[in-house]
């Protein structure tokens, strides 16, 4: 048996791109949708997407030269190999299917005709890779090769057919499914996150068809007599790397991505509200004490909470009026009508503050309107509060007298 030498010069191109990275890729999306494929594990969608990923993995992982050479060497049988990642890429393709399959009936659908659609996929794919394994028996393949055996046995009866066959079963199943999921990115009312992760799916699937293109062209150059070998060698893996990482985004995606946008939109919040807790500390005294461990929802829940209990005692000595004035000078200045909502609730907030120093008693008429647009906007109010030198001009177009209260730094 002889085994050709691996280029030491390509050994890291080889192996950390072309392979070691999409694995990389791979198993972090499996491992972060695997708490919800295990939770809701009788969904067809969730499982179709476990497998898939799990495949993924494990054709990158045994389709590498050096666990090629490994896996011939164990079971003593020269490229054994073969229909064994032929085997995982065919099944790999089935996957494909499958989820296709669940998300175009949706999550609720349990019909005879989705049921029969997903039995048929795994009886055609599954006797795909028991033929060929058939194949492999009948055909005469004594020399190892690692890396260039679809093209070395193109010509080879048996193993001519077994490599047609998978990649022509890879070939139809990335048709399919890269035409439903254009065709899906092309419907209205998706979430952003959800289109963007189409579109990187939709890509790898075009990804996978230009690594067909390419095994498929090698070797029908060796039919024809020609040598095309580096289409299949050099350019396929990849090509069949950059599809994966796609394919693996685009199921991390949807995920992470709102899970990262959830946080940052808490952070800004919680950020936002500091001119207007520091202005409800200056007034209380207090604050909301500091917890190491805390999660940013909470810190952000008993920010708003702190707030809304220093402001709810302040609104008996709002001046509606002054509101009302307010509201009014912000508009004749040319502020949006939400910018001057905003700007004139800052005004009454610091004219009660101030009133409430001086007077133990309230002075104006507190009613719902106002009272209940400083307690919920208080996400507005801390935003004008950052400019005062807009609620200056305000307070002094409205006609109203100097609170002596300003917003601490």
């Amino acid at each position: 048996m002889i085994r050709p030498a691996l280029d030491p010069s390509d050994f890291l191109t080889e192996f950390y791109i072309s392979f070691r990275i999409p694995t990389a890729v791979l198993t972090a999306a499996l491992l972060i949708k695997l708490p919800t494929i295990i939770r809701l594990w009788r969904d067809p969608l969730l499982r179709a997407v476990g497998g898939l990923l799990l495949l993924a993995c494990a054709v990158f992982v045994f389709c590498t030269p050096s666990t090629i050479a490994a896996v011939n060497r164990l079971t003593g049988v020269p490229n054994v190999s073969a229909p064994w990642c032929y085997s995982l890429i065919t099944a790999f393709c089935g996957s494909c299917l499958l989820l296709i399959i669940a998300w175009r009936n949706g999550l609720s659908d349990r019909s005879a005709g989705t049921r029969r659609a997903m039995r048929r996929v795994v009886r055609v794919y599954s006797s795909v890779i028991v033929t060929l394994w058939v194949l492999f028996l009948l055909a005469d393949a004594p020399r190892e090769r690692v890396r260039d055996l679809d093209t070395y046995y193109a010509t080879t009866p048996f193993m001519r057919e077994e490599i047609v066959l998978y990649l022509g079963a890879h070939t139809v199943a990335c048709l399919i499914t890269s035409r439903l999921i254009w065709n899906w990115v092309r419907t209205e009312g998706l979430d952003a996150w959800l289109r963007s992760a189409l579109k990187l799916l939709g890509a790898g699937y075009v990804m996978n068809l230009a690594f067909d293109a390419a095994k498929l062209t090698a070797v029908a150059a060796r039919w024809c007599g020609r040598d095309l070998d580096w289409l299949s060698t050099d350019l396929a893996p990849p090509v069949a790397a950059v599809s994966a990482i796609l394919i693996a985004v685009g199921f991390i995606l949807p995920h992470a991505g709102q899970y990262l946008h959830d946080r940052w939109r808490v952070r800004l919040a919680h950020r936002e509200l500091r001119p207007l807790y520091r202005l409800m500390r200056s007034v209380n005294g207090g604050g909301v004490p500091f917890v190491l461990r805390a999660a940013p929802e909470l810190r952000l829940t008993r920010r708003e909470t702190f707030i809304r209990d220093v402001l709810l005692p302040l609104t008996r000595h709002v001046d509606t009026g002054l509101g009302r004035r307010s509201h009014r000078a912000a508009l004749d200045l040319g502020h949006p009508p939400e910018r001057a909502r905003a700007l004139a609730a800052a005004v009454v907030v610091l004219d009660a503050i101030g009133a409430g120093a001086r007077a133990p008693e309230p002075h104006g008429t507190a009613t719902g309107p106002d009272t209940t647009h400083l307690l919920q906007e208080i996400g507005a109010v801390s935003r004008a509060l950052r400019h005062p030198e807009a609620i200056e001009a305000v307070r002094a177009r409205a006609g109203a007298a100097a609170p002596g209260v300003t917003v601490p730094e």
